[in-house]
């Protein structure tokens, strides 16, 4: 949930889109999903049907996250979560509501620092942390002290990084990592590991406040700690966000 702050970088020419470059999640075969009932899937190396979203799936996902919307300047969004056994995609968890970007979705590509947009593409995730003590996550926990914080100045060497204040300077108007009650629970998704300046930082899935994001995805507590516990590295779980038709 970083600040609104002032977009100072252009996009610079990065190409993320909906089916994602390096640094994100590696292409070996695409699904599509539906996201409202009965949830069915299919694969093909092309489009997907109306009220389908395309996902990028590498060798070993075995569990996807869906957050979509039919209109790309909405900030709420739909949740879904499937997960993969015997060959076949199951939806697991959802249809639940999500708050995303204040002003909805980025183009895809087009997300800059402080533009209140929430990225389309897909991704992995990196690690996960939380005020709160671990919820009892899969993936590696970091504690959010009052010392932490998430760089997210475009001109800071530490673009983009968590920062110990202790030790590094964590740039211009660092995001606060201890703050309560959103980032009680959150997962990193790895979005701009490249760091490229301006491209965007800090893109979370955190508890809601009740509000739209400044370009995370937001859930209700109970429903955001359901998904974090039951993602698991083993699956290489992948977060999808964009516009459905």
């Amino acid at each position: 949930m970083k600040k609104l702050i002032a977009a100072v970088v252009a996009a610079g020419g990065i190409t993320l889109g909906l089916v994602p470059a390096a640094a994100q999640a590696t292409a070996s075969t695409y699904q599509c999903f539906q996201v409202s009932a009965p949830y069915q899937s299919y694969p093909t190396p092309g489009g997907c049907q109306s009220g389908y979203v395309q996902v990028t799936l590498p060798a070993d996902t075995a569990q996807v996250l869906t957050v979509t919307n039919q209109k790309q300047t909405r900030n709420y969004a739909v949740f879904n979560a499937f997960s993969l056994a015997g060959g076949t995609w199951t939806h697991t968890w959802g249809r639940w509501t999500a708050r995303i970007g204040q002003r909805g979705f980025a183009n895809p590509g087009q997300k800059i620092e402080g533009d209140a947009l929430t990225p389309q593409g897909g991704y992995r995730f990196q690690f996960m942390f939380g005020v709160k003590a671990n919820p009892g996550v899969h993936f590696r926990w970091r504690h959010a002290y009052r010392y932490d914080y998430w760089d997210d100045d475009p001109a800071s060497p530490r673009y983009n990084l968590w920062t110990d204040a202790r030790h590094h300077n964590a740039g211009a108007n660092p995001e606060p990592m201890h703050n309560v009650p959103v980032y009680n629970y959150a997962a990193v998704i790895a979005y701009n590991l490249a760091r490229t300046p301006g491209a965007g930082s800090a893109i979370f899935l955190h508890v809601g406040d009740g509000h739209a994001t400044a370009g995370c995805v937001s859930l209700p507590q109970a429903e955001l700690l359901t998904i974090i516990r039951w993602l698991s590295p083993a699956s290489d779980p992948v977060i999808t966000m964009g516009v459905v038709q």
